[in-house]
């Protein structure tokens, strides 16, 4: 089956929305800590990739008990995003993730480069 079929709600901080998008506070501290970031094209882009995950993705990853969330993917045939690097470089993201706290519901997107993998 694919697709998110029980009641999840946006998680309520804008932090963690403005992370993965362009040109925000959020992400210039991502590049100063981590030298690097994983962003979505625009806001846009990020709600359509959003819908597109909770009508289609597949569930990812191996089920770990001690994992708190619940993640869900999908693959595009587009750029959805990119990552962006402190010396400007970027690499284009062709892969969204859903990702779901167990217990509440809550859910924000992140662009990746591929499905993460629990262990």
């Amino acid at each position: 089956m694919s697709g998110i079929d029980r009641d999840i709600t946006p998680d309520p901080r804008p932090s963690l929305v403005n992370r993965h998008l362009p040109n925000t506070p959020q992400v210039q501290r991502l590049l100063r800590r981590e030298g690097r970031a994983h962003v979505f094209n625009d806001l846009e882009t990020l709600k359509q990739v959003t819908q597109a995950i909770i009508a289609g993705g597949e569930r990812t990853g191996v089920e770990d008990k001690d994992d708190d969330y619940e993640r869900y993917g999908l693959y595009f045939s587009e750029p959805i995003g990119y990552i962006i690097r402190v010396d400007g470089s970027q690499t284009p993201l062709y892969y969204g993730e859903i990702k779901i706290v167990k217990t509440t519901g809550e859910y924000h997107a992140i662009p990746r480069t591929s499905p993460r993998r629990t262990s």
